[in-house]
């Protein structure tokens, strides 16, 4: 079965040896993505801010390997303060709309930076190319 990989140029990718998402067959999965902006910072804004810019890159990195955000079946969301969920929450909705995964949110003490607020990790399910 081959493997597609990609990468969203992230700092911590090649630091730590790991790519964005990697497709097998007809699924898609995509990497714990926190909000780093192209420069290598942590988008600035809050958690809102954030989880927007997660998702993003999550949509940027299944659009390359022949997905969508519509494709997502699962995603799982860790926040710093689950006080903030609703703000999260905003923006999943906007995210998948009418195609809603099913979702897991759990609070974790912390992110690789302290800076982030939130990393989302999703995983997809295409059709096969014919």
């Amino acid at each position: 079965m081959t493997r597609e990989r990609t990468s969203s140029g992230g700092p911590f990718e090649e630091r730590f040896g790991y790519c964005r998402a990697v497709r097998v067959g007809n699924q898609i999965h995509v990497s714990g993505t926190a909000a780093v902006e192209q420069d290598g910072r942590v988008t600035p804004g809050g958690v809102g801010a954030q989880t927007a810019r997660c998702l993003t890159i999550i949509g940027d990195a299944l659009a390359d390997l022949g997905g969508s955000l519509a494709n997502v079946v699962r995603v799982r969301i860790y926040i710093t303060d689950i006080g903030q969920y609703e703000a999260t929450g905003e923006h999943l909705r906007a995210a998948f709309g009418d195609h809603p995964p099913a979702a897991t949110m759990v609070e974790v003490s912390g992110l690789i930076d302290p800076e982030m607020l939130v990393e989302i990790e999703v995983d997809a399910v295409i059709a096969e190319a014919d």
